[in-house]
């Protein structure tokens, strides 16, 4: 990377600075989250040579504590007339015996390919007989045959491949082996319905959790998940819902580390024009690692992994504040756009109430997190996040479902252009957003219909990890 980028990145006022992202240019998917030798390992769908979507690579860094990493040269890169020729699409990466192994599409076709390492993840070798698998079954038409997710069950390889029958509904197709070599097609693990989750699943990952096994898949969409029973052969949803309310995060992928937690990233879309991304030298990026668990009334938990507290800086707390419609300054002066708020508030007789940030002093730019009691909705209000009119603004969420609500816990982190939210341990909400004036940094408390009362918020200034 030349210095004249290098530098351009630095003044970006968008650009995430706790974030993972590349050192520059396109990011899509996360690939293979893997725990080796004590260090998590993480690729991702990349272009290096741009901002924009193509000749996709699998990048890769390393980090100690989920929290700052380390740039490792490209993993996986084209090879010129191979089954690969036209991108290394997205998969999955996998220990067998001992041998770190990578399982990939190939694309134009699209088959699943295979590559090893033998130098601790430096540098990987592509199976000389790739394709591994080069085809969907026979006798069925689809709607797409990539992103392989693999698991160990027992003595042999499991791996579901994102699909879709046509006229049907998105699909995982599920195979086994010993080897990651030779595959046997068992079937659909899972079909869907195409008015419910549409009709390509992208990206599936499939894993237990607690007493229920879940299937996360990316339908064009917003990430749905599955809960239910897995036989073996066929997974049987119980109950369904949404990795995240938003409409940035796309395609996660996740593992289990060796403390038990099943860690998810996802990545996280840019709500700007292509000219805009091609512009700054940058695009897309992932959210924060988030650990997923049941609770135990046996629905989905999410939160953020406590890693991340090593980046708190400036810490300032409110308490016990009364929050009346048309009410302001409630948090002073606390202003900033890499910040972790924790604000815990009761709804009183509010039909809305929530967060404020990213406010102009004139409030000509601002995005409110709002949770509407009666709809029982979570929200990102956008749509004057940004006076720059090549940029998409507007509201996202979605019903968050919480009954006989007494309070809501917004964990909601800044990082420029990110606004990212968890409520209650039971949702997360991410959007984009791209404030042009420099002193879009205002930070609120706000009730509507009636008076709410904040009873506790802890902020913190959040450091970069670059």
């Amino acid at each position: 990377m030349d210095q004249a980028l290098r530098d351009k990145l630095a003044r970006d006022p968008h650009r995430p600075r706790y974030h993972f992202l590349p050192p520059a240019h396109w990011m899509n998917d996360p690939n293979g989250p893997i725990q080796y030798r004590g260090e998590y390992h993480l690729f991702y769908q990349h272009n290096p040579d741009g901002a924009y979507h193509a000749n996709m690579h699998w990048g890769h860094a390393v980090s100690r504590d989920l929290v700052h990493w380390r740039h490792l040269p490209i993993a996986l890169a084209p090879t010129p007339g191979g089954p690969d020729k036209d991108g290394i699409w997205s998969g999955c990466a996998v220990l067998h015996e001992g041998v770190p192994s990578i399982l990939y599409t190939g694309v134009h076709p699209q088959v699943q390919c295979l590559a090893r390492s033998y130098d601790d993840m430096l540098t990987w070798q592509k199976y000389p007989g790739n394709p591994v698998i080069a085809a969907p079954p026979q006798g069925l038409r689809v709607t797409g045959f990539r992103d392989p997710f693999a698991w160990r069950e027992g003595d042999e390889w499991r791996v579901v491949i994102g699909s879709g029958l046509e006229g049907v509904g998105g699909a995982a197709l599920l195979y086994r082996s010993r080897d990651l070599i030779h595959w046997e097609y068992l079937g659909p693990l899972c079909i869907g319905k195409i008015e419910e989750s549409g009709k390509m699943w992208e990206c599936p990952n499939f894993f237990p959790l607690g007493a229920k096994h879940a299937l996360a898949v990316s339908p064009y969409g917003k990430v749905i998940y599955f809960l239910g029973e897995y036989d073996g052969r066929t997974f049987r949803p119980e109950t369904r819902g949404l990795l995240d309310l938003g409409e940035s995060f796309y395609a996660p992928n996740c593992l289990l580390d060796n403390k038990g937690r099943r860690i998810m990233w996802g990545w996280l879309k840019e709500a700007r024009g292509k000219e805009a991304q091609i512009a700054s030298g940058w695009s897309g990026l992932h959210s924060l690692p988030r650990e997923l668990f049941l609770h135990p009334d046996g629905a989905l938990g999410v939160r953020p992994v406590t890693e991340l507290q090593v980046l708190r800086g400036t810490h300032r707390h409110f308490a016990d504040l009364a929050i009346a419609p048309g009410a302001s300054y409630l948090l002073g002066d606390l202003r900033g756009d890499m910040l972790e708020i924790i604000a815990t508030i009761a709804p009183g007789d509010a039909t809305e109430f929530g967060l404020v940030v990213r406010r102009a002093p004139d409030e000509s730019e601002q995005a409110i997190i709002a949770y509407g009691v009666a709809e029982r909705r979570l929200s990102i209000n956008g749509e004057h996040s940004s006076l720059d009119e090549t940029v998409t603004c507007k509201v996202v969420g979605d019903i968050l479902g919480l009954t006989g609500l007494k309070e809501l816990t917004l964990h909601v982190f800044l990082d420029r252009s990110v606004i990212e939210v968890y409520a209650n341990e039971r949702a997360a909400l991410t959007a984009r957003v791209y404030p042009t004036r420099a002193d879009s940094l205002g930070v609120d408390a706000f009730a509507v219909g009636g008076s709410a009362r904040v009873l506790s918020c802890d902020v913190w200034e959040m450091q970069g990890i670059w």
